[in-house]
């Protein structure tokens, strides 16, 4: 390892988390528009609940490691720029109704695409473009105009804001949380008798402590070249195409190991369960609300600062203001998107 430069070694630890996320993708059916699609139409609310125990574990992990001195919320993106509740809202609008209309969002088109989905990869390459042209391309400067980013001089966490109110420790306020989330995930009995699938949630909330736990160990050794950060599909997918045709976008880092993890872990999980097959779309106006659901996720993504697992997930693990917001209004745009899908714009 010591051979390996920084950013090698954080693309090594993007690439083991991403592993497990692409086999918990595919193995265990986590999913954020397939948990929504479930519970409101299909009345199961199983992969819905598997989130709050991915959460709840995430959240448990990531205070173990702040409590311990390993991970300093501070060195965190979520916490170094002041929250925007503008840019949480309008961009997880726009990012939960392009993952509507692409059926997926990029975390899951790289599951997807790692069992063989062609059309997913489609969703990657354009929600990759798009992303990067919000990022630092003609929409950069719109965005950083209407949404303004300022540094914050605080740690925008719910547990530290109580815990500064009440004088609790925020790592017991956080396990409140962390509780409450995995009793309403073990409440539903579909659940509770699924231990695959519980396994599989668990594995989620170790893959994003695992994340903060790399990065912030590689910080601490490269002083300060290796960013502490945590699992996001959005902007590390235009990094990773541009890595991928130039080497460059910051070289090998990270999220370009996430990414590429994700894809080989969906792989092995779909040859593991024998579903691997080539797909195509095979309609064009299929095809077009893909491609435009893509472009708003991009744009959204970038915008909230965060995907539903950038955001959801890792932000939301340490329990950011930004995290429990955005994914509020990741799961609005979707529903959105999902009536729009099956109902049309007209009442019923």
């Amino acid at each position: 390892m010591d051979l390996l430069p920084f950013g090698a070694q954080a693309a090594l630890v993007g690439l083991f988390g991403g592993v497990i996320l692409g086999l918990a993708g595919r193995m265990g059916y986590f999913c954020s528009l397939g948990a929504l699609e479930t519970a409101v139409y299909g009345q199961d609310q199983t992969r819905l609940r598997m989130w709050g125990m991915a959460l709840g574990a995430a959240i448990i992990g990531v205070f173990t490691l702040n409590t311990a001195g390993i991970f300093d919320f501070s060195l965190s993106f979520y916490h170094q720029v002041k929250w925007n509740p503008l840019a949480s809202i309008f961009g997880g609008l726009l990012f939960g109704y392009g993952m509507a209309m692409a059926g997926n969002c990029g975390y899951s088109a790289l599951t997807r695409f790692g069992g063989g989905d062609l059309r997913a990869l489609v969703v990657l390459v354009v929600m990759a473009i798009f992303s990067f042209i919000t990022l630092n391309g003609p929409l950069a400067a719109p965005r950083l105009l209407l949404i303004k980013e300022e540094p914050s001089e605080e740690i925008s966490s719910i547990a530290y804001t109580l815990g500064a109110a009440t004088g609790i420790a925020p790592f017991a306020i956080a396990l409140a949380f962390a509780t409450v989330l995995i009793l309403w995930a073990l409440s539903y009995e579909k659940l509770r008798n699924n231990h695959e699938q519980i396994f599989w949630s668990v594995a989620v909330g170790f893959a994003i402590t695992f994340g903060f736990w790399g990065t912030s160990f590689l910080n601490d050794r490269s002083f300060g070249e290796v960013m502490v950060e945590s699992y996001t599909f959005t902007a590390p997918l235009g990094r990773t195409l541009i890595w991928l045709m130039t080497s460059s976008a910051g070289g090998l880092v990270f999220s370009v190991g996430s990414v590429l993890g994700v894809i080989i872990g969906a792989f092995i999980g779909s040859s593991i369960k024998r579903d691997f097959k080539w797909e195509a779309c095979e309609d064009p106006r299929e095809l077009g609300r893909q491609v435009g659901g893509a472009a708003l996720m991009g744009i959204g993504g970038v915008t909230a600062l965060g995907c539903s697992v950038g955001q959801g997930l890792s932000a939301f693990s340490t329990l950011a203001y930004s995290g429990p917001v955005t994914l509020a209004a990741i799961a609005a745009g979707g529903l959105i998107g999902l009536r729009h899908l099956i109902h049309g714009f007209e009442p019923e």
